[in-house]
């Protein structure tokens, strides 16, 4: 057996531990607004906007100015916000943390049929270390998988890993704490049951992988997918069955040492993705990790239509505090979209 490879010094960790306590403290959580330029049309589209750069920015700057914490995509993240200030300095100055999405899209899965895995590690340390010279605090990347009758492959689910647990490394050793995040997509018509067995398979074959590249866990957040039926599935479940599952299947993989889970809402509404977490956060099973949100679509839906690409409805979009239920086992009693009780993921 080889001597353990020290990946990262006791400094590196301490810095990096101290960055995930900041980001999973009491009261927070994260809006992950981390869509592509191409992606964001839809968004636009739905309110009658056109998808320029204009409206991205704007929109960013909405976002990114409410009283906390922010994840940028490149090209945002060295732009500036009304007044002349770059972005990451508007946050910096308010005493938050701020973080990039680091993977290029996904790309077919050489070897089979219809897969995927994501593109972005050439380069990455180099990327890392401008980023990180640059204020960064944290970075994104997601790997996505699809549940079918012979889906996900073994193939699909150790090379997805292995990218996630290589991307982890390469951010540590430059100080950035990786978000690591392998979804499993809500397409089709598989039962919970289906989908808590993948869930776990998928999960037990990141955590092999990140252990056998040295990254440290304490240093790092999981953004999973919660365990839900196929949009397609005939057969109901209650929230505290969906919580159960979720629970169940992150006991059997997820190890104490991680310090958060900020679950992705996985194409659920603004309501479903409220009322499943706080099943969730209720459930009676033992939850070593601090649990959170690492909201997209379910936390700005409503405040896009009421932006509605009106300058005028700046304000009225950053919402009040007190007007959105609680979230998370350590959020505040009451969170909003402008208030202090979350951090923001940014992406344009």
């Amino acid at each position: 057996m080889p001597y353990p490879y020290p990946a990262i010094t006791p400094e590196q960790k301490k810095e990096l531990s101290d960055i995930v306590n900041q980001i999973v403290a009491p009261g927070k959580g994260i809006l992950a607004a981390d869509e592509s330029t191409r992606s964001i049309a839809k968004w636009m589209q739905s309110i009658s906007t056109e998808n320029k750069e204009e409206n991205r920015h704007f929109y960013c700057q909405l976002l990114s100015t409410v009283d906390d914490h922010v994840n940028l995509f490149h090209k945002m993240f060295y732009q500036k916000a009304h007044g002349g200030r770059p972005f990451p300095q508007v946050i910096k100055s308010k005493g938050g943390v701020f973080g990039i999405k680091v993977d290029k899209g996904m790309v077919p899965l050489a070897g089979t049929n219809g897969k995927t895995t994501t593109q972005g590690l050439d380069g990455l340390s180099e990327c890392c270390a401008q980023y990180k010279k640059d204020r960064a605090d944290f970075a994104k990347r997601c790997c996505v998988l699809k549940i079918g009758e012979h889906t996900p492959s073994v193939l699909a689910i150790m090379e997805n890993a292995n990218v996630l647990a290589c991307y982890a490394i390469v951010c540590q050793q430059n100080g950035i704490v990786p978000t690591v995040e392998p979804e499993i997509l809500p397409d089709g018509d598989h039962d919970l049951k289906r989908c808590q067995y993948v869930t776990e398979k998928v999960l037990a074959a990141v955590y092999k992988a990140l252990s056998d590249h040295h990254v440290y866990l304490e240093g790092t957040l999981l953004k999973p997918n919660m365990v839900t039926p196929g949009h397609a599935c005939t057969q109901k479940y209650s929230n505290e069955e969906i919580a159960m599952a979720t629970i169940t299947e992150l006991h059997c993989t997820v190890p104490p040492a991680v310090s958060g889970v900020t679950f992705l809402s996985g194409g659920q509404s603004e309501e479903e993705a409220s009322i499943n977490l706080n099943a969730i956060i209720k459930c009676p099973l033992l939850k070593p990790w601090v649990l959170t949100f690492s909201y997209g679509r379910a936390l700005q839906a409503s405040a896009l239509k009421v932006w509605g690409r009106k300058k005028e409805n700046l304000k009225v979009h950053q919402v009040s505090p007190g007007q959105q239920p609680c979230l998370s086992r350590k959020v505040h009693p009451k969170w909003s979209v402008g208030s202090r009780s979350q951090r923001i993921s940014l992406h344009f």
